[in-house]
């Protein structure tokens, strides 16, 4: 399963095109609302040996300003490097395609979207040639939406924001409130919403609580992503389940379990290891005796 937080950044504007000019309001940038937008390529390559390549290219079409060109970017963490490339993103793509040219960062932690928001000068002290101001989308200005009909409004934004929120100790109440948004919403709609939150949390612990949402509250989805979040909450289901019975049958025995111990059974999600570990569990003399390569009770047949 592909759990990237920087593919869902910026794959979220492929799939919601519309969806930067609600975060420009947001931004307070006033974009007028789009007419059409065209999904461009994103390869930027000269005919020499240096690839660059913006994560997502957006032509996007206005009634009042016209055509612009919008790149983004999914930034995880500070890269000197950007201050080069982005600024040759947008000079190039306004030399090819001779159009506006705006570049958009979306970001998941505050420190980096500091930084990627401060202007990048071209030029010498005394007179600068280039400036480019990116615009940056971040849990800094991204709205916290936990009210459902808010959410519905604009499932993309909502979305959006909580990937942007990633890290937000109150996350649980903003996945709550979008999954509960998702419930009365046509297949359709709901599985891309779906794959991009999960691909937007990656292996955070907010993931989980993704998973368990969309494999209780929106059981009735079939998209692959939510049949393979759903089986991961079943195994998981299971490999606590014998997990505490393990721990279960070992304190019925009387069998003292050091925190080292429980705590191997406790992360162990392979339900076949923990079954392996509860037959152990019945006649082991001490509690690490389960973990044993070779079993030693004659009585039970070596795994």
């Amino acid at each position: 399963m592909v759990s990237s937080p920087h593919e869902a950044m910026h794959r979220i504007f492929q799939e919601y095109p519309g969806l930067f000019s609600r975060v420009s309001d947001v931004l307070g940038v006033a974009i007028p609302p789009p007419t059409s937008v065209t999904l461009m390529p994103t390869d930027l390559t000269e005919a020499r040996p240096v690839e660059r390549r913006v994560d997502t290219l957006l032509r996007i079409e206005t009634e009042d300003d016209g055509p612009f060109l919008l790149a983004i970017e999914a930034q995880g963490k500070r890269d000197p490097d950007k201050t080069v490339s982005w600024p040759y993103y947008v000079t190039y793509l306004n030399s090819k395609y001779r159009l506006p040219a705006l570049l958009l960062v979306v970001c998941q932690d505050r420190a980096t979207a500091e930084w990627a928001a401060r202007p990048i000068s071209i030029g010498v002290r005394q007179w600068q040639t280039f400036a480019l101001y990116p615009l940056v989308a971040g849990p800094h200005n991204m709205p916290v939406i936990t009210d459902v009909a808010e959410a519905r409004k604009d499932l993309a934004l909502a979305t959006l924001a909580a990937i942007t929120h990633a890290d937000n100790p109150d996350v649980g109440a903003i996945l709550k409130t979008l999954s509960a948004a998702l419930r009365d919403t046509p297949e359709t709609i709901a599985d891309p919403i779906v794959e991009l939150t999960a691909q937007g949390l990656g292996n955070r612990p907010a993931a989980q609580q993704w998973r368990n949402l969309v494999a209780v509250d929106l059981s009735f989805y079939k998209s692959f992503m939510s049949e393979e979040i759903r089986d991961e909450g079943r195994a998981q289901g299971r490999a606590q389940g014998r997990a505490e019975d393990i721990l279960l049958v070992l304190a019925e025995r009387g069998i003292a379990v050091p925190d080292k111990v429980r705590g191997r059974i406790t992360d162990c999600g392979d339900p076949e290891t923990l079954r392996q570990w509860l037959m152990r569990a019945v006649t082991a003399t001490s509690s690490e005796e389960i973990f044993a390569e070779e079993w030693p009770n004659p009585g039970l047949p070596k795994e």
